[in-house]
């Protein structure tokens, strides 16, 4: 976490150099910072919907599904293959004082493939010891990921990420913070690094 605390202190730099310090502004900048000195573990994925087919949860979806989801992978003529679910983590806020953002920005990879690019614009406050599930509403063309890695890659990838088939993935999630200032929202450049291994049987 250097790399974040090194930035939210160039943040706290450059909020003063180019806004009037405020209380509010400073309260904004240590809820980041206490958010990114949180721990996150995996917690669950739902409400999964593949090609307008609801598979609900991960943990209910079985070996029957491998077919129906290669299938569709497969597209045939379909221009677009629609991909969502919701990403749920829980969050511990360790810290003496609550942790909090106002929106995010999120990058997911699962194994090396760049999956997709999001945005959460609703606030999360962690209390101080607090163990809170913050879900991340995930919406992805499968379509466009086959067409810059291959079929075959993004089939295996997403089968062993639902836990279809006997193989770990690792999930990489970044998530970037953003602060009021003002009535701006800013970005903070260093994402707070998430990592999970699960899936496989």
């Amino acid at each position: 976490m250097k790399k974040i605390t090194k930035t939210l202190v160039s943040l706290i730099v450059l909020f003063s150099l180019t806004f009037t310090p405020s209380c509010d502004v400073m309260n904004n900048i240590g809820g980041a910072y206490r958010l990114s000195q949180s721990i996150y573990k995996y917690s669950s994925l739902n409400d999964i919907q593949l090609a307008g087919m609801k598979l609900g949860n991960a943990s209910s979806i079985s070996i029957s599904n491998l077919a129906s989801i290669a299938t569709v992978l497969a597209g045939g003529n379909s221009q677009t293959i629609p991909f969502s679910m919701t990403l749920n983590m829980d969050v511990t806020n360790p810290n003496t004082a609550a942790a909090f953002l106002d929106a995010l920005d999120y990058q997911i990879i699962i194994n090396d493939l760049e999956f997709v690019e999001g945005k959460m614009d609703m606030p999360i406050r962690i209390e101080p010891g607090e163990t809170k599930v913050v879900p991340i509403p995930v919406s992805v063309d499968l379509r466009s990921l086959i067409n810059r890695y291959s079929q075959e890659r993004v089939t295996k990838e997403m089968s062993s990420f639902l836990g279809i088939t006997p193989n770990e993935t690792t999930v990489m999630v970044k998530l970037w913070p953003k602060l009021t200032v003002g009535n701006t929202l800013v970005k903070v450049p260093a994402a707070i690094p998430v990592e999970f291994k699960f899936g496989g049987r």
